[in-house]
């Protein structure tokens, strides 16, 4: 073969390569991510690093958008997708029903033709008796996962009582005496976290539920609504809180007032943050929950499963899974911080599909398997 020969072969073969990987990438699944958080907020930054991480690991092209805590803000970036050409689109975009904005965003993308996935939070009973639900009233949103959040509401309830019960924590009355800041009014993870609160102390008649506030999952509300909380119910000796920034935001009214977290006052908390898992070694927070940060990420297992042929509604359609770990003893929170401390997933995302892993029945999304 002659030299021009030769060259013409191997750019024959580059050219092939090349149409070859485009054409790949123009076929390969795409799916964005409306994150409804902030950028610099602990939980959401974990929540879209398994988002990407499940996508690297399933070849899925992904994209991120962080609405900052706005649900306005979440509606404007669903317009400027669907705004897209229709070669610029995504296959799909994951949502949650942050401040009730699903129905309203999927509601903007369907006309685009853009698929959805409700994941974190899905559809209110409410929403769904007035629309319909996944495939019905909404044909092009496929489905929802949320994290099981009675459970995250009940666990850390639970142990806070019975800490509090063994540290003989009761008012002159003889009963425990437990303030509340909730989250906020609307998103269904806030209500389901309320409702294991609720399930805990119907257990527990000797606890009294002397208020309960919203913080907005904000710390510095949080501690606002604390100072003034404590004040009006002194005898208050355990605080159970739907997020681990309010925890903190309930801390500092505490020192403030000169009372040590940890033995003058209980508290408890929601999601995983190194600060958080550091609070329940060094025995200040008495009670966490967390592991449903991976939601997002099992939920791109299930639409790259989808997209391959596998329906997921052999489950269901609307699936509501067991995804929270208790963390109450510092050996468990040593045990996630040596894990997942510093930022990485070392999960294997492929082992969840049921597409890659014929034999797989059911899905399994249990973080305290990741733990051990």
């Amino acid at each position: 073969m002659q030299a021009r020969d030769r060259l013409n072969f191997w750019l024959v073969i580059v050219a092939l390569s090349c149409a070859g990987f485009f054409c790949q990438q123009a076929f390969a699944l795409s799916v964005t991510f409306i994150n409804p958080g902030r950028s610099d907020e602990a939980y959401w930054v974990a929540a879209g690093r398994a988002v990407v991480a499940a996508a690297d690991d399933l070849g899925i092209h992904h994209e991120q958008f962080f609405a900052e805590r706005d649900h306005l803000r979440v509606l404007e970036i669903a317009r400027s997708i669907a705004a897209r050409p229709k070669e610029q689109r995504p296959d799909y975009v994951m949502l949650t029903n942050d401040k009730l904005t699903l129905v309203a965003a999927v509601h903007i993308l369907s006309p685009a033709g853009i698929k959805t996935f409700g994941a974190f939070s899905g559809l209110q009973d409410t929403e769904r008796a007035e629309f319909g639900g996944p495939r019905t009233g909404f044909p092009l949103l496929i489905g929802t996962l949320e994290p099981r959040s009675i459970d995250a509401g009940y666990l850390t309830a639970s142990s806070l009582i019975a800490q509090g019960l063994r540290m003989n924590l009761q008012g002159p009355d003889g009963k425990l005496h437990l303030i509340s800041v909730a989250g906020d009014r609307s998103t269904p993870t806030s209500l389901y976290r309320n409702l294991g609160l609720r399930r805990a102390l119907a257990e527990h008649p000797e606890v009294v539920l002397d208020q309960q506030v919203f913080g907005d999952w904000r710390r510095d509300k949080a501690a606002e609504q604390t100072a003034w909380l404590l004040r009006r119910h002194p005898d208050a000796r355990l605080i159970w809180s739907a997020s681990d920034q309010m925890t903190f935001g309930a801390m500092d009214a505490l020192e403030k007032q000169g009372l040590q977290p940890g033995r003058d006052v209980l508290l408890s908390g929601i999601n995983t943050s190194t600060e958080a898992m550091q609070a329940v070694i060094s025995g200040r927070l008495a009670a966490l929950a967390g592991g449903h940060f991976m939601a997002g990420a099992w939920a791109m297992v299930m639409i790259y499963d989808y997209e391959h042929g596998h329906d997921f509604a052999d489950e269901g359609i609307e699936l509501n899974k067991t995804m929270f770990t208790l963390f109450d003893k510092p050996a468990t929170a040593e045990r996630f911080l040596k894990r997942f401390g510093t930022g990485a997933i070392p999960v294997d995302f492929k082992h969840a599909s049921k597409v890659l892993n014929p034999a797989r029945k059911y899905y399994d999304f249990d973080f305290d398997r990741l733990l051990k």
